[in-house]
């Protein structure tokens, strides 16, 4: 990863945590559930310089919200009156949850306060988060992720897909797991057909076949022209993964379930992927990322993003194995200016920070706590 600046002197005051529920546009079908609206969790942490950084988080169940916020309130705790150091609050953070695990919402809270964090150094300094981690602002390849979910109307599947490249795009994201690999093909091919040879197509299973049954499935898929085959079995499986990466002409696709770059590195020593893609909220924020960008280098891995493709559009622009960023438009409606796409591209912004900035009335319309 490129050299940083010094960390601006900054001092945290506080620390809140909102929860909201956004509706989606395109409903998100998988094989474990379908998602018409999602909690997002937004994050503030306020310094007494007067900078404010953000971040939010994707709680999956609205229910999880509460107890995210009960964590925030325990980091404020920890933290309050601390110099803003990333390094040394995360572990500090760590020791106190050492034994009970960074794991789960825990995780998920200090992935979001490192964000946060993060976003305030990047303010002081008036830099783009990008150019503040050694970078520079940058087109970063996108594929459109917000639908595309499990479906029998193959009509309607393929109309989908070609209003998801007519946003911009000229690679979507497809989920399978279908009862029947006959009915996977039959969607492969309806979106195929649609959107022609040249787009790109990734497919996801969400953790949906045996590893017998991916095995089956993925050998069929290897003649349909696909980008990659992501988590077609349990996502810690790395023994089966690795399997499907001997056995697949596709390249498989893990990393939204890595836990901290230590789980990235177990995956990585079990050559468990072809590509990686670790998500934000799980891999430990921005400091997380930095540690896995430079796992995926060391193996000359491509890495893309998870979810969060406003903060993950800066970071992959600093990834020395940059690959695809994965695009959402869950948080727009909460945002005064939602990350843009143009000619296939996320565009990172000149804006000091990560860009997050709060629509308050929007918000206010959303939050539920």
């Amino acid at each position: 990863m490129p050299t940083m600046p010094p960390l601006p002197p900054l001092a945290i005051r506080a620390i809140r945590a909102r929860s909201t529920e956004v509706p989606l546009t395109f409903v998100l079908g998988t094989s474990k559930a379908a998602l018409r609206q999602v909690p997002l969790v937004l994050i503030d942490l306020e310094t007494e310089e007067g900078i404010t950084g953000r971040s939010y988080l994707f709680g999956y169940v609205k229910a999880s919200a509460p107890g995210i916020a009960a964590i925030v309130h325990e980091i404020e705790a920890l933290t309050k009156g601390e110099r803003a150091d990333p390094a040394a609050l995360g572990a500090t953070i760590a020791r106190r949850f050492g034994l009970i695990g960074v794991q789960g919402i825990v995780r998920m809270a200090l992935a979001g306060f490192d964000v946060a964090l993060w976003d305030a150094l990047a303010i002081a300094a008036g830099q783009p988060l990008v150019r503040f981690l050694g970078g520079e602002p940058r087109p970063i390849p996108a594929y459109n992720s917000c639908g595309l979910g499990l479906t029998g109307d193959l009509g309607a599947l393929a109309a989908e897909a070609e209003t998801l490249l007519g946003m911009g795009f000229s690679a979507v994201k497809l989920r399978l797991g279908y009862a029947t690999l006959h009915e996977d093909i039959a969607a492969v091919r309806a979106v195929r057909k649609r959107i022609g040879d040249d787009a790109a197509l990734m497919v996801d299973y969400n953790q949906a076949l045996s590893l017998d049954e991916a095995l089956k499935r993925g050998g069929a898929l290897d003649g349909e022209n696909i980008y990659w085959l992501e988590e077609p079995i349990r996502h810690d499986d790395y023994a089966g993964a690795a399997a499907l990466c001997r056995a697949l002409e596709t390249p498989v696709q893990l990393g939204e379930n890595f836990s901290l770059p230590f789980g990235m590195q177990a995956a990585l020593e079990a050559n468990a992927a072809d590509y990686v893609m670790p998500d934000l909220e799980r891999i430990g924020g921005v400091s997380g990322w930095r540690e896995a960008a430079a796992l995926a280098a060391a193996r000359k891995l491509p890495m893309s993003s998870h979810l969060f493709p406003e903060v993950s559009a800066h970071l992959l622009a600093v990834t020395p194995t940059c690959h695809y960023l994965e695009y959402v438009d869950w948080a727009n409606v909460l945002l005064q200016e939602p990350i843009r796409i143009a000619d296939g591209h996320a565009l990172v912004p000149e804006r000091p920070g990560n860009g997050l900035v709060w629509d308050e009335a929007a918000v206010a319309r959303h939050q539920f706590s």
